[in-house]
Parts: structure tokens; sequence; C-alpha cells
């Protein structure tokens, strides 16, 4: 099972999906990350996604690690996990869409001077190699021709040379690829796609707009920055610092356990020490650079910034953003696209910056 742009490339440019008119089979969004798993079940009701069940569990006890820290367990264990949280949540789906990291992935959007449809198909190979830092058979290559209409607000000052195409290139590792068939194969599900996060979190927190979005993904080993414009993922950057550096830096401050001070983090959030703050800081600071360098190069002011990700539902996260950014800072809430239960909006409401990806997965996996 390989990967394919073509299965959602209208649906990607704009963030948006459309189901089919009846309704059909329960479906799986599988956000495998590196400090948890975490599971989303949605159904198609009379044409809404209704969420059914979803469910966390840490990675770190099946890696003789604590809760919250980034592990790398072997496939094994990782599918033990899965089948765990998947019979907790009594997730009953057997098919899903699954995540794929940043970090066996590669996103480039290339200019190719021509819109012949046959030229492109040789062309993008051989213009890949020029972008990808490993031998081109270690990889699995899609791509995908942005339409006209967002190629425009692509080019700087909407500026575009005539006769050339603007394509999406997207490149994973085939190692990535294989042992997420193992883990589907332990878990028997079937994989409708095997998706880079970056398209699954922009669908799960992103309203279609023509201004450019800034997404910031807080992950436990580090935090994702990406540029959404017009619909179109237009920069992926990678901090390398997350949740579980600010969990350490408060442990170290204040001589208390990891899982304590992971606990403390969660509870109290950030006035739980400047160390766990100052870590944040950097993280911040490095997003800032991004966003004052996009916006300089391009000439076009970023419209708002939206947090996801488990360090998103830290309290007063959204109030320490805002200093570093002079625009609107959001917290994200993915839940938003679905139909749920009012009973459980609270809870929904703090979980779900954490949930973008695999909400966005699970939407996709709803689409024919």
């Amino acid at each position: 099972m390989a990967f394919s742009l073509d299965q959602f490339s209208d649906a990607f440019r704009r963030f948006k999906f459309s189901l089919s008119s009846k309704d059909g089979e329960s479906v799986l969004g599988v956000d495998i990350g590196t400090a948890t798993i975490k599971v989303v079940q949605v159904k198609q009701v009379k044409g809404s996604a209704v969420l059914e069940t979803y469910g966390e569990i840490a990675l770190g006890p099946y890696a003789n690690a604590e809760v919250g820290q980034a592990v790398n367990p072997p496939v094994e264990k990782i599918s033990e996990a899965l089948t765990d949280v998947l019979r907790e949540s009594n997730a009953v789906s057997k098919t899903a869409g699954f995540s794929v990291p940043l970090s066996a992935s590669l996103i480039n959007v290339i200019t190719l001077p021509t819109k012949d449809p046959n030229d492109l198909a040789s062309m993008v190979p051989i213009e890949a190699r020029k972008y990808i830092p490993v031998p081109v058979g270690e990889v699995t290559l899609d791509w995908f021709v942005i339409p006209e209409e967002e190629a425009k607000f692509l080019s700087a000052q909407g500026e575009k040379k005539e006769n050339t195409s603007d394509v999406l290139l997207v490149a994973i590792h085939n190692q990535m690829l294989q042992k997420l068939q193992t883990i589907t194969q332990a878990v028997s599900i079937t994989p409708r796609f095997f998706e880079v996060e970056p398209f699954s979190v922009g669908r799960a927190s992103y309203e279609h707009t023509a201004l450019p979005t800034m997404v910031i993904d807080l992950g436990a080993s580090s935090s994702r920055v990406y540029v959404v414009e017009f619909g179109i993922i237009d920069r992926a950057h990678t901090i390398g610092r997350g949740g579980q550096d600010l969990t350490l830096s408060i442990a170290k401050s204040t001589g208390i356990t990891f899982a304590e001070a992971e606990n403390l983090k969660r509870d109290k959030g950030l006035g739980t020490s400047e160390s766990g703050s100052a870590g944040l800081d950097f993280i911040f600071s490095e997003a800032r650079r991004i966003f004052l360098t996009y916006q300089r190069k391009e000439g076009k002011a970023i419209s708002q910034v939206v947090l996801v990700g488990g360090g998103a539902a830290l309290k007063g996260i959204s109030e320490v953003a805002g200093k570093y950014f002079d625009t609107r800072v959001v917290i994200g809430s993915p839940f938003d696209k679905l139909t749920t239960p009012a009973f459980i909006g609270d809870m929904l409401k703090g979980a779900g910056p954490s949930f973008a990806s695999a909400v966005g997965l699970a939407l996709r996996a709803l689409q024919r």
C-alpha cells in the first residue's frame, strides 16, 4: 500500500472534504506519534461526519519510559499499544487512514516550464532529485499540479510566468511506509491511505481563506511550523524542541521526577516554573523568525496563528504565544469539524488540539 495525492488533491487544496451521498462504514484516523498514539473513529450519518469514539495512549510505558516522554519502541510494541488503545476506546472499524511524520517525508512546491501532462510526468522524477537528500530509490514519490488560481496566490505578488506549472511534490521514506504496513498487518486494519501529517493537521485545523495562516503543531519531541496559503502547504519547518523539553526543564529546576513534572505541567500549565516557560519561549522565538522571514520574502501578512498538538492544551499557551506574533493567535478545535454529543463539548475542546492529525485523517477516510 503506497500513498497517493490523487485521492485527496482536490480536498487538500482547500482543506475541505465532501462526503458521499450515502451513510457509510465507520472509519478510523490513526496518529502514531513519538509520545502517544491517538485514534478517532467517525461515521457518516445524514451527510455529517459523526464522532463515534476516540482514544489516546502513552507510548512511554511500552518502552520502559515515563508517560510524556518521546520514545522509539520496536514495531511490536507500537502494535501492542495500538491494539490496547483500540480496545480501550471501543473502536471497532477495520479501515483507517494513518499519519506519516514530517521527519520521514519531504514536501516542496516546484515550478516546471511546461503545462503538458506527459512532459510533467517525465520531468517531475528527474527534478525531484534536486530536492531529495537521499537516493530516489529510498523514497516513494507522488505529486499533483496546483491549479492556476492557487498557483497565482503562491507566486510572489501574484506574478506567475506563462506556460509553467507549479507542482506539489511529496516524498516519503520507504522504511516508514514499510513500518506502517507491518503495524497495520499486526492489528488487522486495512490502511485506506498513508498521509504526511501537515495535510491531516491542516484539514482539521484550518478554515479556508486566501490569506496565509501559520499552524504551529506543538508535539512531544519537536514542534512543526507550517505556513498555509490558499490551502497549500507553502512552508514546513521543524523546531527540535517540544513538550518533553518543557517537562525536563521543570523537573530540573524543581528537583522532582519527570513523571511529577509532567503532572505538574498538565495541572498548572505555564505558571509551573520560569525554566519551563523559557523552553516554550525558544519554540515561539523560532516560529516568530519563520513568521517574519515569510512575510518579508513574500510581501504578505500572515492572518492568524493556529496552535495545535499536545502543547496547545497547556494553560496560558495562547497568551504566551500572543507576545511573539503581530496577528491573531487561536487554539485549534479539530472536533468542531465533527458532529459530537453536546455534553462532552468542553472535554473535546480541551483535548481537541492534540487530536488534530487523527481527526484530519478520519475526515479524509470518509471520502470515497
